[in-house]
């Protein structure tokens, strides 16, 4: 487990760093859910090189920006609010200018290691995509050795900004919720803790304390994530259906249950909304709906949904069972491990993995993983001394091409595929 001192660093850090380094063609954003360490692990890799980066806060505070400059360049002069579109253009300029003297310095890393701009919660500042188009535009222009990098807490904002304004101009590095083998490594987390609590390492130093536990879970993560990431970003009709809607999936994560059958508990002729509701919240990296494997697309979306968190914490957090209790549950514990396997794979996902679910006449498989043509169907056993999954039997009698996985076997120990991605599986 690292010290004090040496704070954990993701592995993603690695292929950031490998970014920065090569010579600027490209934004880079950096794009994942609130409290995976976005801020932290850029902080992580700028300490490394102090003399050559800047890092600016979009926060909506009216400060001068938060950065490190190089060549005795003073930020002094940043003055307009930092969510406003001078500010990101006076600190667009400054970094310019420090570029051109980190280049020209005799440093000896000068010419190895572009000069690198960030800007953190970019979303913060109105039309902030067409802004940072004309800059990046003018920069290129000007052959300015620059780097930017945008960091964002607010996914579906980002998202719409670099579909609207920045193709072609950027790479995305897609930063996921944290794994169980990262928890155990920073943490020293069991299998267990990661299971009930999931994988938020803010909430790491707080698990013995649940009650604060929870009310971190709420305060810090779970309402800035509706409210800011989500409500006050896009159109939502019936906010608090919304609500509503995420704390019945949180419950559910797991179970399959008709979005007609959660309107009519919530109120008639909302299925459509609610539909838009779970791929908002999914956006956002919270809950979504897992979609029957059909083989067919017009038959998938048909399917009802099956729950599912995208992080155990919030499945939990609306549970009114403690660690000891929920260990203690052989049936709720039994949801806890199926919810953290699907987690698993729809973070772990990459954007040619799909994640499903297969039933049909009374048999089921848990998930399937669907990539590029191959199949992997997964059954998760956490019941001892089941022998017989007639589903999964009968779901690679019709493919006989998908792969067959049994998590929680002896053959294939939970914290085993924990480690493993979705896309292995099809290997």
């Amino acid at each position: 487990m690292p010290s004090s001192l040496t704070p954990y660093r993701r592995a993603i850090a690695s292929a950031l760093l490998a970014r920065l380094a090569e010579s600027p063609k490209r934004l880079q954003i950096l794009a994942g859910p609130r409290q995976v360490g976005k801020t932290t692990l850029v902080q992580q890799i700028l300490a490394d090189r102090p003399t050559a980066s800047y890092f600016a806060v979009a926060d909506g505070l009216s400060h001068p920006a938060i950065g490190l400059a190089a060549g005795g360049l003073s930020d002094g002069s940043i003055r307009p609010a930092a969510n406003s579109v001078g500010w990101l253009t006076q600190v667009w300029d400054h970094a310019e200018r420090a570029a051109l003297v980190w280049q020209d310095s005799r440093h000896p890393l000068a010419q190895q290691l572009p000069y690198v701009l960030v800007v953190d919660e970019v979303q913060q500042v109105a039309d902030w995509s067409s802004t940072v188009k004309a800059l990046w535009d003018r920069a290129r222009a000007r052959g300015a050795p620059l780097h930017v990098l945008l960091l964002g807490s607010a996914p579906l904002l980002v998202q719409q900004g670099l579909s609207e304004s920045l193709t072609g101009r950027y790479e995305l590095i897609r930063m996921s919720h944290w794994s169980f083998d990262e928890m155990n490594d920073a943490f020293g987390w069991t299998l267990d803790q990661f299971i009930h609590f999931g994988g938020y390492p803010g909430s790491a130093s707080t698990i013995d304390d649940e009650p604060r536990w929870r009310a971190y879970l709420r305060d810090a993560l779970i309402e800035p994530s509706i409210a800011k990431d989500v409500l006050a970003m896009t159109r939502v009709d019936k906010p608090a259906l919304l609500r509503r809607l995420f704390e019945l999936a949180c419950d559910y994560s797991g179970q399959i249950v008709s979005l007609d059958k959660v309107s009519c508990n919530l109120g008639r002729g909302h299925t459509l909304t609610l539909a838009h509701h779970m791929t908002l919240l999914a956006q956002a990296g919270l809950i979504g709906g897992l979609q029957k494997f059909a083989g067919q697309i017009l038959r998938q979306r048909a399917s009802p949904p099956k729950f599912q968190v995208h992080n155990n914490a919030l499945m939990t957090a609306a549970s009114s069972h403690d660690f000891a209790q929920a260990r203690a549950d052989r049936s709720h514990w039994g949801r806890l491990v199926e919810s953290a396997v699907g987690a698993h794979l729809v973070t772990s996902a990459d954007s040619d993995t799909h994640i499903h679910y297969w039933r049909d006449a009374g048999m089921e498989v848990d998930f399937i993983v669907e990539r590029l043509g191959q199949l992997a169907a997964i059954e998760v056993k956490t019941t001892p001394g089941v022998t017989g999954h007639r589903g999964l039997d009968e779901f690679c009698r019709r493919h006989p091409q998908a792969r067959r996985c049994l998590v929680g076997s002896d053959a294939l120990p939970l914290g085993e595929f924990l480690g493993r991605s979705a896309a292995f599986w099809m290997q």
